[in-house]
């Protein structure tokens, strides 16, 4: 199992270039139409160069993102789920 680390909460509209390609192909799975202000987490998953995308308006609990990070086989980390929760 890997473990997910916040790498940033971003506005679309200033999001990092590098984490585009991520976001898209999130949002191409969600069905999910991105706003400029639509605030996305990005986790690292650590030992790969992969991240996790996560649009923070769909989730109502903590409990789902980890759920989520399950099917992806990563668990996220405590500091993590702090600052998350606080963003939900």
């Amino acid at each position: 199992m890997f473990i997910a680390t916040l790498g940033g909460i971003f506005k679309f509209k200033d999001l990092p270039e590098e984490y585009g390609p991520y976001v898209q192909f999130k949002a191409t799975i969600d069905k999910k139409e991105i706003k400029d202000d639509d605030e996305i987490a990005i986790l690292d998953i650590t030992g790969t160069d992969s991240h996790h995308v996560l649009f923070l308006d769909s989730y109502e609990t903590l409990d789902e993102i980890k759920e989520e990070l399950v099917e992806a086989d990563a668990k996220i980390n405590h500091t993590t789920l702090k600052i998350l929760g606080g963003h939900l």
